[in-house]
């Protein structure tokens, strides 16, 4: 019951800090969206700072794992279209991925602190780096298409990015695009991942 609740209370804050901004969520806010008192909420976080920070570092582990991920696969194409499936299906059917992604976005922007932008560039330098050495990989197998893999990287991601902020923007206007047109980028000519 205590880790539901502590659930509905991220799901609900990561929900109000994208769509409203952080500084204009307040404790109350959050716990009318996640349907429970303030009192409760105090007992699970102390200030709305934590929980904030709670999100973000939840976010940024999530993208140390998928760092991990690329950096020991052995099959380049599979890796990448299994990651771009789970894309297309957390955009196609909940909120948490473009909430975690534009929550690190507004923490990057709002952080009063120098040492948390440079862990936010520094792990998203990671993430490009690690993808980067992936595709060349898949490239020397022959199964992802020539090309700046790096580019090819930051296109990826970028792609992803904006899909998450269209979809926060255009709510239920938003339509995801096909899973063959989120790898495209990696496909050799006329195949696909």
């Amino acid at each position: 019951m205590r880790l539901a609740t502590r659930t509905k209370i991220q799901t609900a804050a990561m929900r109000l800090f994208v769509r409203q901004g952080y500084g204009s969520t307040n404790v109350q806010h959050i716990a009318d969206q996640a349907g429970i008192s303030t009192g409760l909420l105090y007992r699970h976080y102390k200030t709305k700072e934590q929980l904030f920070e709670e999100l973000v570092q939840f976010a940024m582990a999530g993208m140390e794992t998928l760092i991990d991920r690329f950096h020991t696969s052995g099959e380049p194409a599979e890796e990448l279209a299994r990651f771009a499936n789970e894309v297309y299906l957390d955009l196609s059917t909940g909120d948490d991925l473009e909430h975690l992604l534009l929550l690190m976005t507004q923490s990057f922007f709002s952080t009063e602190t120098n040492s948390r932008k440079s862990a936010l560039k520094q792990l998203h330098t990671d993430l490009l780096q690690a993808t980067s050495a992936l595709i060349v990989r898949g490239q020397r197998q022959g199964k992802l298409r020539e090309g700046n893999a790096y580019e090819m990287a930051q296109y990826f991601f970028s792609a992803i990015q904006g899909l998450a902020t269209m979809k926060v923007i255009l709510e239920e206007k938003f339509s995801m695009p096909s899973r063959s047109l989120l790898t495209l980028v990696f496909d050799q000519e006329g195949g696909s991942l």
